[in-house]
């Protein structure tokens, strides 16, 4: 029997409003989603034709070369700028692990991070431990950066470090609600409690293995200033410093899931005041 149009125009409207939504960065959302780039930061024919002329660099297989990836926390720091110019001198990406309040009060950095092709990853809006904290906050922490990001930059981070790297169940079913892996680390800098060059230097070259993912801050002045001796050190020894993105071989990590499998946490590895005013 056929419905009247107008009940079966009520009954659709039900259907859309009362169906699942994805979030806008989600992987899940589109084929193209694990860049962080939405409809609207598309470019149009010209620019692509522009774009094309320009020599692009080739992208780094770490299938078939010794990768390392340098991650940064709590930024972006007041010192950020000198760190990109570093990075690109030296031909290297990194992943920014972003706090929304940082990302607010210095914009232009933020900005600057993703137009120089540097992954970004959320790292919370004030950085409370979430295993402290109940599911709305966790929530609001997480989707107030996700958003702060994309208006400022035009990209959704697609990747979750959760403050101190603590999560539990609670937290990770959130994570995987909101589309996000979670990226810890397998090797730290232990740069926030040295404060010091050679420190800093030394703790890196101890755990630089191929496919590490190093634990750093961007607001410790020792890590700025050491970062070109230490990306040469890094150099010498074959490494080639890359996304973690690029670390996956082109593997989607699942919502939710937890990487890299062999990630190793410990109390020390994070401080637990930041003086990143």
């Amino acid at each position: 029997m056929r419905l009247p149009i107008r009940a079966a125009t009520c009954l659709a409207l039900i259907a859309a409003v009362c169906a699942p939504t994805t979030p806008a960065w989600s992987v899940a959302a589109a084929p193209e989603a694990g860049a962080g780039t939405t409809k609207a930061t598309e470019k149009k024919p010209a620019e692509q034709a522009t774009t094309k002329k320009k020599k692009k660099a080739r992208p780094v297989d770490c299938a078939k070369v010794k990768c390392i990836a340098l991650t940064f926390d709590d930024g972006p720091g007041k010192r950020v700028g000198t760190l990109l110019d570093t990075l690109k001198k030296h031909n290297a990406k990194a992943t920014f692990f972003l706090e929304g309040q940082y990302v607010k009060a210095r914009p232009e950095l933020a900005k600057r991070i993703a137009k120089e092709g540097h992954q970004l990853g959320n790292h919370s809006y004030r950085h409370p431990d979430f295993t402290k904290i109940d599911e709305e906050r966790i929530r609001s922490e997480i989707v107030e950066t996700q958003r702060l990001v994309h208006k400022l930059t035009g990209k959704y981070p697609t990747t979750l470090r959760p403050p101190y790297g603590l999560y539990n169940d609670k937290v990770q079913q959130i994570a995987t609600e909101l589309g996000l892996p979670i990226i810890l680390w397998n090797t730290t800098s232990h740069d926030w409690a040295s404060r010091n060059q050679d420190a800093i230097y030394r703790e890196v070259l101890k755990g630089a293995r191929r496919d590490s993912v190093v634990l750093m801050h961007d607001w410790v002045d020792a890590t700025v200033d050491v970062m070109p001796r230490l990306l040469t050190a890094l150099k010498k020894r074959g490494f080639h410093v890359v996304t973690v993105d690029s670390l996956l071989r082109g593997r989607k990590l699942k919502p939710g899931e937890v990487w890299p499998a062999d990630a190793t946490i410990s109390p020390e590895d994070t401080p637990l005041v930041q003086p990143n005013d």
